[in-house]
């Protein structure tokens, strides 16, 4: 039987995986069995680089820094893509056994970077990189009715009267009998005899 057979590229990329992982499970275990368990009030509260915390964790922020983030994270991916290039480019191998490597090289990546290229521009000339506007847009409309209206409108101070809740009852003339039997209504005439039927009582 010959020697045993060498780990794949696969297999030292899972050992790899596995020794990072147990590095920092072994180091959150001695980090939580060596540590001083003596919260106090400054120990449990936001730290926000070292300044005094204002105001509540869940504040609203600017969406610009959304914008700015995303094409931050746009160029640090072109970055990503841009070293493997880089390290392959000027290779002896390839510029010796691959017919014109370094032309069709240099077209594909400048077509990548003029693709992220056309990307900044559209941002840049939307306004998004500039943080301060120097220039404050009105909207406008085709409106018939004139600025000077609604400029009337706005200057209007309106005053609020105070609310008071006050019942007034007001006195009934008369005091309607409901025990009296209602009058027969006109047009209905009432039979002339009466019920000679009595009423059995339970003695």
């Amino acid at each position: 039987m010959q020697g045993s057979e060498e780990i794949s590229e696969f297999g030292k990329i899972l050992i790899f995986m596995l020794l990072g992982i147990a590095f920092i499970l072994i180091g959150m275990g001695i980090n939580a069995f060596l540590q001083k368990r003596k919260p106090n009030a400054i120990k449990n509260s936001t730290y926000e680089c070292g300044e005094v915390t204002e105001g509540p964790s869940r504040t609203p922020f600017n969406m610009r820094f959304y914008i700015i983030a995303i094409i931050f994270l746009l160029f640090d991916v072109e970055l990503i893509f841009l070293f493997p290039w880089s390290t392959i480019f000027a290779d002896k191998y390839l510029l010796a056994n691959v017919p014109n490597w370094a032309m069709f090289n240099m077209i594909e990546m400048s077509i990548f970077i003029f693709i992220l290229l056309i990307g900044l521009v559209y941002v840049w000339r939307k306004g998004d990189l500039e943080w301060i506007r120097p220039t404050i847009q009105i909207p406008s409309s085709n409106s018939l009715v004139p600025a000077k209206l609604y400029e009337a409108i706005n200057n209007t101070r309106y005053t609020v009267k105070e609310f008071t809740l006050e019942v007034k009852l007001e006195p009934t003339e008369s005091v309607v009998n409901t025990t009296a039997p209602a009058p027969a209504p006109s047009g209905v005439r009432r039979p002339p005899f009466r019920s000679a039927v009595k009423k059995e009582t339970n003695e």
